[in-house]
């Protein structure tokens, strides 16, 4: 019998074969892959140690379906691993992607999201690619992503090695996609019974570069490597907010993250265009950015931008400080954060 033209095929119609394979029609191979998709496990080529990360992001809490097209959700899955290899110095070179979903789920949204997580990849970190992963049942959508990276020789950068007398600095954006996210919260139709009426199409008018920042961020994944190249001596990705992260480095490091109020208005004060407040820079949060301390004499790599120093650890609880005053870290906490339309 022949479907109506407007019929939407669903998971639940088409089942996990039929599914994964359209989903794998959308995805390109990965440089280092020896073995993807079919197996049981895929095989990577490497030239160093391996770094690998997973981030799982939950219908609701992390995306709204009514704010996101499935492609801008498959990119920013990828654009958010992907940053956390880039800040261990590494290059990626491999993701794993697991999506469970409803049964009445279009298979179009997982196509579009697979078509994302390929855009991502071939535009940020040109190699890398999907190897493999998994298809599941669900609530709600759940996507879990596996980042693997090779660092190539090179030994890891990690977030505890900031020393007294570095400068720190910064590359990406920073504080736009915090500004995205309250235009969304207080403006967007997003499908919930929130009272907002703006459609997503005229956010993207009026505000383009916050919404695409926020829906589809495009971190500075070559930088991790060109950080860790020019001596960088502790590194990590901005998901956050800028306070809370450096706050991390701080603490990991035994040190004092002190940041400069001029330094970042010159900056990041004003970002394609769009004026951006010291607090949007410090609390905001999913830039994706990177955050890294270099010896003060080190050249940094075109990108990074001096916005503090480190200096020794005073008091246990002034980690992070703004032109000498103690700062108090905040940005998303998945436990302790409220949004509009939370459960």
């Amino acid at each position: 019998m022949k479907q109506r033209e407007d019929h939407v095929t669903t998971v639940g119609e088409l089942g996990e074969s039929g599914v994964l394979a359209r989903v794998l029609a959308q995805l390109s191979d990965s440089d280092a892959a020896i073995v993807g998709p079919g197996d049981d496990c895929a095989v990577l080529r490497t030239v160093g140690d391996v770094v690998v990360t997973t981030d799982t992001m939950i219908e609701g809490p992390d995306f709204r379906l009514a704010w996101h097209d499935g492609f801008e959700l498959g990119w920013k899955l990828a654009a958010t691993n992907l940053s956390d290899v880039a800040a261990m110095g590494a290059r990626p070179t491999a993701l794993t992607v697991a999506l469970a979903v409803p049964r009445e789920t279009p298979v179009s949204l997982l196509e579009r999201i697979a078509e994302g997580l390929d855009a991502a990849c071939r535009a940020l970190a040109p190699g890398c690619g999907v190897v493999g992963g998994d298809l599941g049942r669900a609530p709600v959508i759940v996507a879990s992503v596996t980042a693997v990276g090779d660092l190539e020789g090179r030994a890891a950068v990690l977030r505890s090695g900031a020393t007294p007398g570095d400068i720190v600095a910064y590359a990406g954006e920073l504080g736009l996609a915090g500004l995205g996210l309250s235009v969304l919260f207080a403006e967007a139709a997003d499908g919930d019974g929130l009272a907002h009426s703006r459609s997503l199409p005229e956010l993207w008018r009026t505000h383009p570069e916050a919404i695409a920042a926020q829906l589809a961020p495009a971190p500075p994944i070559p930088l991790g490597v060109a950080a860790a190249e020019a001596g960088a001596t502790a590194m990590m990705d901005v998901s956050d907010s800028l306070s809370i992260d450096a706050g991390r480095m701080a603490v990991a490091s035994d040190a004092r993250i002190a940041f400069d109020a001029e330094r970042l208005r010159l900056a990041f004060g004003v970002q394609s265009d769009v004026e951006v407040p010291v607090d949007a820079m410090l609390y905001g949060g999913e830039d994706h950015g990177l955050l890294a301390t270099f010896p003060a004499e080190a050249i940094l790599p075109t990108g990074f931008r001096v916005i503090g120093e480190v200096v020794s650890a005073q008091a246990p609880d002034e980690r992070i400080t703004l032109d000498s005053a103690p700062l108090t870290a905040r940005g998303w906490d998945p436990y302790t954060v409220q949004y509009p339309g939370a459960a």
